[in-house]
């Protein structure tokens, strides 16, 4: 008797069942690797840092902005415990200013937090899938350069400032599930980073 009404009230015909059936599947496929993303995003800040220009005195100043950067935000000294405030903010502005002045720049810097979206990226020892994270966006000068992005918290790049990937993020209280997606680890990642990265497509065409 429900399968009935059911058919009756959402489906209809047989064509309309497949129909339906395959949408099911389709969301199902798509929802575990989305969920899994997202619930990743939630425990990471990402860093981007914008060159004024393609210049190599922009990109060398870029990288540096970017050293001073993940220094100021506690990289170093273990200290950074991923909270991104006003205060902070304005601390990593203010530092990566007196980096861009002390290099006889006169560029201003803007240091903002943003909900962005990012394609897949391969680093070195993990990947991170599509999706939107938060983000700290350094944009010097123009931001007309190429750019350079990571993770701020928890300290996945530059070498983990010397510690073992894994280490830094079970650390930084990501799962066991978490450190198998960025590190790939067995099979059917890649496929659902590609899904991900759909649907991240999917919800930038569609503003959502």
């Amino acid at each position: 008797m429900l399968w009935n009404k059911v058919k009756k009230t959402v489906c209809g015909s047989l064509p309309e069942i497949a129909l339906c059936i395959g949408l099911l599947t389709a969301v199902f496929v798509y929802a575990v690797p989305v969920y899994a993303q997202e619930q990743l995003a939630d425990k990471l800040t990402r860093l981007h840092v914008i060159a004024n220009s393609d210049s190599e005195a922009d990109q060398a100043l870029k990288l540096a902005v970017r050293d001073r950067i993940i220094e100021e935000a506690g990289y170093s000294y273990g200290c950074f415990e991923g909270e991104i405030d006003d205060g902070l903010l304005a601390q990593l502005q203010e530092a990566a200013q007196d980096e861009v002045v002390s290099r006889g720049f006169a560029y201003p810097v803007a240091v903002t937090r943003e909900r962005m979206f990012f394609d897949t990226r391969h680093y070195d020892g993990f990947s991170l899938p599509a999706g939107y994270y938060d983000a700290v966006r350094v944009i010097i000068g123009a931001g007309e350069g190429q750019n350079w992005w990571c993770v701020l918290f928890p300290p996945l790049c530059l070498g983990a400032a010397g510690q073992d990937i894994e280490d830094v993020a079970r650390g930084a209280g990501l799962t066991d599930e978490d450190i198998a997606l960025i590190r790939e680890d067995g099979t059917g990642y890649v496929v659902r980073f590609k899904l991900a990265e759909l649907w991240g497509n999917v919800r930038r065409w569609i503003g959502a």
